[in-house]
């Protein structure tokens, strides 16, 4: 396999394995997938643990196998919620006709369905059943509403199978099966476009050892970095500090203040098609920069007086620009969301906001998670609790929409 064509680096993949003869082949494609990069997470069906047990999944994936709903130890805290959270990609390998009959039909009445119709990340399934069975109107039909539904099907191969016969219905082949589901991550929305992205915080210098700045992590700009490489895009990401891993491929610029994140993303505008404001810019710097440390008065006095002066509107100033960029802006505020980011979508002249609650520590700068409202001149979409990653994949999509004028 070619490590350099495709890669899942970083990618999150919860591995659903249901009964039948091919679920031995889970561990195989278990450790092709770390060979590119990814994370695994099992989940297996009980008819799955009667042809491969769960403590040779744990040993490969290093991480425990989930097999229950209704377990003491992890439901207490929504264990299947975060599972779904996690997730980047549920992949069903082997799927079961049942399994795929119940998917179909909506059932939750156990881990796997349950993840399956929690979660906001992609899900894929790959067929493993003996070719009479793939070939009935019922199965067929199941596959199809499936595929309808936006579930991606991943086979089935056509070969000789355990039972002898020959025909439709054997799992895709493992390397076949780890290329496809790295090509679920390229959607190709954003081919042939140059996406600028602005990350993390900026810090304004007080004195040679002290500054001012935020509680930025970086993590909703890079994964939208991320997404943007996905979609085929060419991505410029200007970042101010962060202990964020940049993405493969990505044209990294680091910068440390508001007015170092202005100046560069001024340079190279000219050959951006979309802006995403992601980071959280420093509004004021402190009017004069010591040169030598502050001390500590000695002489009884407890206050320090500090003036500032106002940054750039990078944001503002991109959307001035004729012609402009599309222009994504960010809204992080602590009370009345909508309203300030509705505000800011108009006065700023942006297409799109994105508007989040940082008071809220489950969603906030350092949290894995978010939940916005994605708001434009017409129209809002409210985005419920996600990964950053899942929530970037969808901002990416409605992007798309936008630029081709299907929303």
């Amino acid at each position: 396999m070619n490590n350099a064509l495709l890669t899942l680096r970083n990618r999150r993949i919860l591995l659903g394995v249901t009964g039948g003869i091919a679920a031995y082949k889970a561990a195989e494609l278990t450790r092709r997938l770390q060979d590119q990069g990814a994370e695994i997470r099992i989940i297996m069906t009980r008819s799955a643990t009667e042809f491969i047990t769960p403590l040779t999944l744990q040993a490969l994936s290093r991480n425990p196998v989930h097999l229950d709903l209704l377990n003491p130890d992890t439901e207490s805290a929504m264990g299947h919620i975060d599972l779904a959270r996690w997730a980047d990609l549920i992949l069903i390998a082997p799927a079961s006709a049942n399994f795929m009959a119940r998917l179909a039909s909506g059932h939750g009445d156990d881990l796997l369905t349950t993840v399956c119709l929690a979660a906001e990340c992609p899900v894929a399934v790959a067929p493993a059943m003996n070719q009479a069975m793939w070939a009935k109107p019922a199965v067929q039909s199941n596959q199809k509403l499936l595929v309808s539904r936006g579930v991606h099907l991943l086979g089935p191969d056509h070969g000789i199978q355990a039972c002898g016969d020959t025909g439709a219905g054997r799992l895709l082949d493992i390397e076949k099966l780890t290329l496809a589901t790295s090509a679920l991550f390229d959607s190709g929305e954003l081919t042939g476009q140059t996406v600028m992205i602005t990350a993390g915080p900026t810090r304004e210098a007080i004195d040679p050892v002290r500054y001012i700045s935020n509680h930025s992590s970086g993590k909703q700009g890079y994964a939208l970095a991320e997404a943007a490489l996905d979609a085929g895009a060419r991505v410029i990401l200007i970042s101010g500090p962060t202990q964020q891993t940049p993405p493969d491929r990505v044209d990294l610029v680091s910068v440390v203040s508001a007015q170092d994140m202005h100046e560069n993303v001024q340079s190279r505008l000219a050959e951006t098609d979309i802006f995403i404001g992601v980071a959280a810019v420093a509004d004021y710097r402190p009017k004069l920069v010591q040169n030598q440390k502050i001390k500590k008065n000695t002489h009884g006095q407890r206050t320090l007086m500090l003036e500032f002066v106002e940054n750039p509107d990078i944001i503002a100033e991109v959307a001035k620009r004729d012609p402009k960029p599309f222009t994504v802006g960010f809204a992080a505020e602590t009370e009345h969301i909508e309203d300030y980011a509705r505000k800011k979508l108009t006065e700023k002249k942006l297409d799109l906001i994105i508007a989040n609650n940082v008071a809220d520590t489950d969603i906030g700068f350092n949290s894995d998670l978010n939940e916005t409202t994605i708001l434009w001149e017409n129209g809002k979409i409210d985005m419920p609790t996600m990964s950053k990653k899942a929530l970037s994949q969808k901002i990416v999509t409605i992007i798309s929409q936008h630029l081709k004028h299907t929303i």
